[in-house]
């Protein structure tokens, strides 16, 4: 059974750092794209940043520079380090784990997906 479990959220100031882990079960790591999305109030899920199995990365624009994807294939873990932390990042963060091959960059290519876990950003 495939299941993605994300932990690190909590409430930090603007300017602050977390990092998200996405522990996964069920599928080696080492063959799944994983990608971080997140849904902020009132807003659509969006993909905020992705990793394949072939070392290429994805960034939407409005991190780069502050967020960092990565995994550790013996741990089988993916994590989001998050730097600069900002108002508008406030959401709900996912992780989510595609089976085929590539990269995917919309939540149709992601099989399995995470319970999520709030990240709050406020002075």
């Amino acid at each position: 059974q495939v299941q993605l479990v994300e932990s690190g959220g909590g409430a930090v100031q603007p300017g602050g750092s977390l990092r998200l882990s996405c522990a996964v079960s069920g599928f080696t790591l080492d063959y799944y794209a994983i990608g971080w999305f997140r849904q902020g109030p009132g807003k659509e899920r969006e993909l905020v940043a992705a990793s394949d199995s072939g070392g290429r990365i994805y960034y939407t624009d409005s991190v780069k520079g502050r967020f960092t994807i990565s995994r550790d294939n013996a741990k089988n873990t993916a994590y989001l380090q998050m730097n600069s932390l900002k108002p508008e990042d406030t959401a709900v963060y996912y992780c989510a784990g595609r089976s085929r091959g590539g990269m995917g960059l919309s939540l149709l290519e992601y099989d399995s997906w995470g319970q999520g876990t709030q990240v709050t950003v406020s002075s």
